[in-house]
């Protein structure tokens, strides 16, 4: 059994990338938070990140554009995405490849740590 902790990179324009590294901690997991799609992508943690929760809608480059540059590159990275805008039909499409969950901001405590038990399970 390795005793590494797992990387979570965050990837977010707004306050959550202030907050959320300090409860994603509680949870045990070694955190990196990044402003932008660019800054992560240009970061040495891109290769050890093991799950990138990410904002749907950043300037510059936005979520979804980010998943498909980590996959036209072979970075095959579990996604959570998170979201502002509660509309379930923009949900199912970024749903498609490497996303896990797709929580809607503002999202608990508990449902941000059950997700990242499906992803380490």
């Amino acid at each position: 059994m390795t005793t590494e902790r797992a990387l979570v990179s965050v990837v977010d324009d707004e306050s959550v990338r202030e907050s959320l590294p300090d409860l994603i901690r509680i949870f045990g997991c070694d955190v990196r938070a990044f402003s932008s799609a660019d800054k992560f992508l240009d970061s040495e943690w891109v290769s050890r990140t093991n799950c990138l929760i990410r904002d749907v809608a950043m300037p510059g480059m936005s979520g979804p554009e980010l998943e498909e540059e980590l996959i036209r590159r072979g970075d095959r990275i579990p996604v959570v995405f998170i979201t502002a805008h509660k509309d379930e039909n923009d949900r199912i499409p970024l749903m498609q490849n490497c996303a896990v969950a797709c929580l809607f901001k503002p999202f608990s405590d508990v449902a941000l740590q059950e997700t990242l038990d499906r992803v380490f399970a």
